[in-house]
This record gives structure tokens, C-alpha cells and sequence, in this order.
């Protein structure tokens, strides 16, 4: 069974990263010292998310060379395979699940948990729900986020299920509900993930948006475990908005407020 750990220390909750390590030239100088791109990513931010597992497998020996790249500190979100959610569409995929989380699980104590992003078109259906997520949890106890992006998975009969399962309901932006905004499902993992807006994966955030997203990570506290992943990489803006919610978060912990 591929575990992690139930609580995060509380110096890095919560955690602020990236969808992926790469980092822009204009934005080296926010980053200390490294042998890799990964190295030097994780001398600025806590976490990241792997995307390209979303693609392609990797090896075991792969994820292990990552885990031994990062503090001890350092946790991955890793994507689910795109053959679990959109080819198979959660039916039929316990052989895949099996695959991915022997592939994964050589994070180490560094897998912070698992990210299921579903198709547009994928309508929720209780019972293939159910079974799916009662497959992933015989084989692994990981934090898990899902983000569905079809609005009859934003009602309260999905949201129970997925608080029944330990799955995490992201709050992604630009959301595709209103109720989509804020995190949902079992509350121990509230996962923001922010794509851009207006043009999604491309538009840098404005300050006021970064502040209110940091009035809304304070008041869900340190008792349960907070991640924002910055997914607007394409303009190149997923760094500096990362590194600005960080500010923000640190004089919100001094009691500084927002500068």
C-alpha cells in the first residue's frame, strides 16, 4: 500500500508550488543554488506538481532520483495517468492503478499525494465513483485531490462521496461551478489550483486576486493540510504569482497583513 504522511510540518503548511520545476531565466534569481532544475525549484518552494506522469510513465528509479533531489521537507503531488481518466473514464483501471503506484511510490516519504483531473465531459456516476475510489483506497491510504470539471459532479451528492472516499475536491480557477472556487470534499487536503484568468495557462493573476486567495487560505488554518499549485506555466507566470501568494502568506503568519 503506498502511504504518506497524515500531517504536514507546520513551517511549510501551507504549501505553495508549481505545476513542474521549470523556471523562466527572468525569475533565476528567486532560486538559491543546485545541480538541476529541480534542485534549484526546491530551494524557493515546498511542493510541486508532476504533470508529465499525466502523459507518460515513469520508471520507479525516476521518481527515487527526484525524492533524493529535494530537502527531506519537500512533497510531490503527482497526476494520475490520462489512461485512468480520460481512456478508461475510472472503470476497469485497477491493472493501471496498480502500475502507477508502484511507479510512484518510490517518492518515498516525499509523495505528498495524488492528483485525479477529470474530463470535461465526465458526468458523475455514483457507482463508477464509488468502485474507482474504493479500488485506489484498498491500494493506498496517499491524500488524493480530484478535479472534476463537469458541473453534476458539484452537487452534494458527489461532494459525500468523495468525503466518504478521503478524496479531496480541488478548488480550481477559473472554476467550473461556482461552488468549484472553494476546496471541498474530505477537508484534510484543501488543494487550490490555479490555471490563469482570464486566459486560462496563460494570464498572470493580479495582486488583489493573490490577496483574497490568502484571506481564504488563512482562514482554513494549519489544521489541515494546504496546497496551492500555480498552473498558469505557459505565459510563464506560475513562478512569480507563486512567489508573491508566499509573501502575502508569511506577513499573514506575522500578522502583518497584506503589503
Amino acid at each position: 500500500m503506498v502511504s504518506t504522511a497524515p500531517s504536514t510540518p507546520a513551517n511549510r503548511n501551507p504549501r505553495v508550488g508549481c505545476a513542474g520545476w521549470s523556471i523562466p531565466a527572468r525569475h533565476r534569481e528567486l532560486f538559491g543554488e543546485g545541480d538541476s532544475a529541480l534542485a534549484r525549484y526546491a530551494t524557493r518552494f515546498s511542493a510541486v506538481e508532476i504533470n508529465s506522469s499525466f502523459y507518460r510513465a515513469h520508471q520507479p528509479t525516476t521518481y527515487a532520483r527526484w525524492a533524493a533531489t529535494v530537502p527531506a521537507d519537500f512533497r510531490f503531488s503527482v497526476k494520475m495517468p490520462r489512461a485512468i481518466s480520460h481512456e478508461h473514464r475510472l472503470r476497469d483501471s485497477e491493472a493501471l492503478l496498480d502500475a502507477f503506484l508502484g511507479e510512484a511510490g518510490a517518492l518515498g516519504d516525499t509523495l505528498g499525494g495524488f492528483l485525479l483531473q477529470l474530463p470535461p465531459t465526465l458526468a458523475f456516476d455514483d457507482g463508477v465513483a464509488a468502485a474507482f475510489f474504493s479500488a485506489l483506497r484498498r491500494r493506498s491510504d496517499a491524500r488524493v485531490a480530484c478535479e472534476p470539471r463537469h458541473a453534476s459532479w458539484f452537487t452534494p451528492r458527489a461532494e459525500a462521496l468523495l468525503a466518504a472516499q478521503g478524496v479531496s475536491r480541488v478548488a480550481a480557477d477559473p472554476p467550473r461551478a461556482v461552488v468549484g472556487a472553494a476546496p471541498g470534499g474530505d477537508p484534510g487536503w484543501h488543494y487550490w489550483r490555479w490555471h490563469g484568468s482570464p486566459e486560462i495557462y496563460r494570464s498572470a493573476y493580479p495582486d488583489a486576486r493573490l490577496q483574497a486567495l490568502a484571506s481564504a487560505i488563512a482562514e482554513v488554518g494549519t489544521n489541515s493540510a494546504s496546497w496551492v499549485i500555480f498552473d498558469n506555466t505557459a505565459g510563464g507566470h506560475a513562478i512569480a504569482d507563486a512567489s508573491r501568494l508566499q509573501s502575502l502568506l508569511v506577513a499573514d503568519a506575522a500578522g502583518g497583513g497584506h503589503a
